[in-house]
């Protein structure tokens, strides 16, 4: 039997560097266009809100100002509304991309995020290269049609074949998704990235309600050295294999953590219980970090350490 026989069609799983084996749902085709619209919508919202700005400048410029060089101030805004379409246009998806949640304002709305298909962490590359596709996928086609257009009301040349021309190259990218398993995108196959669900996970939701549920057993001590390592995407990960329960996951996760600090791993029954400790004191640790100020993201992340 295959090892992913057990897995729905849309689910995946991938093992990390670490070693540990996560399971992951692909997004939906149609929650990554709803994303993608989301994003072009504020995008667009904030692109209006400069152009009304520009507008109201330059017509104040206009009527307080009689010197000739209000014309070339007129120059330089319009200059600068272009340099801020362009950096909205590919700043926007990778300045949210690279941030730790690894998803834009719209991703995160439709509980999507961007993960690297090796279970690495996203790489700067990665969403450098999957994003700048996006160019070619949609923006490039949008202003042909654009330009097409003007220069059709314009008196110029009929702008059909240049809009059948864009078209179709769009459509050639917008279907990618549709002929192949992993429902990737032209930008994820050259990035090497999926896009996948990501449940909102609250760091203030505990694994137990029970008694002591926040207390460590006796027989496992944990120093802030030991503790420093991982932050709350690991956390959340240790939460996800122990609500799960599968034996070999919870042994391949206890063995990358004593590996990672320095312990002898556990065998048989203990591997629960050294989980269980572990979990309660990383958690205690995070809780009390947040509550003075100090948030530690993931093991990358510097602060709180």
């Amino acid at each position: 039997m295959s090892p992913e026989s057990h897995l729905r069609p849309d689910q995946r799983e991938i093992v990390t560097p670490e070693g540990l084996t996560l399971r992951f749902t692909l997004a939906g085709r149609s929650a990554r266009l709803g994303a993608l619209a989301v994003d072009l919508a504020c995008i667009g919202a904030i692109l209006l809100g400069a152009i009304l700005a520009l507008v109201y400048t330059q017509s104040g410029l206009g009527q307080w100002t009689k010197r000739p060089d209000a014309r070339h101030a007129a120059q330089f805004l319009f200059i600068l509304w272009t340099a801020l379409m362009f950096l909205l246009r590919n700043g926007w998806f990778l300045i949210f991309e690279l941030g730790p949640r690894g998803a834009t304002p719209g991703k995160r709305m439709l509980g999507l995020r961007i993960a690297a298909r090796d279970g690495a962490r996203l790489t700067t590359e990665m969403v450098l290269a999957r994003n700048l596709l996006r160019d070619i996928e949609i923006f490039l086609p949008m202003v042909a049609v654009f330009s097409a257009l003007g220069s059709s009301m314009a008196g110029g040349p009929s702008a059909g074949m240049v809009n059948w021309a864009a078209a179709g190259w769009f459509l050639l990218f917008a279907l990618f998704p549709l002929f192949n398993r992993d429902r990737l995108r032209a930008g994820d196959m050259i990035a090497g990235t999926w896009v996948v669900e990501a449940p909102r996970a609250r760091l203030e939701q505990a694994l137990s309600a029970k008694p002591g549920a926040h207390e460590a057993p006796p027989d496992y001590a944990f120093g802030p050295a030991e503790l420093a390592v991982y932050g709350e995407y690991e956390l959340q990960t240790l939460e996800r294999v122990l609500r799960e329960g599968h034996h070999d996951a919870m042994e391949a996760v206890a063995h990358a953590i004593c590996a990672k600090i320095g312990w002898n791993a556990p065998q048989g029954d203990e591997v629960r219980r050294f989980l269980d400790a572990y979990y309660t004191a990383l958690r205690a640790r995070l809780e009390q970090g947040l509550r003075f100020g100090r948030r530690k993201m993931d093991k990358f992340d510097g602060a709180g350490r």
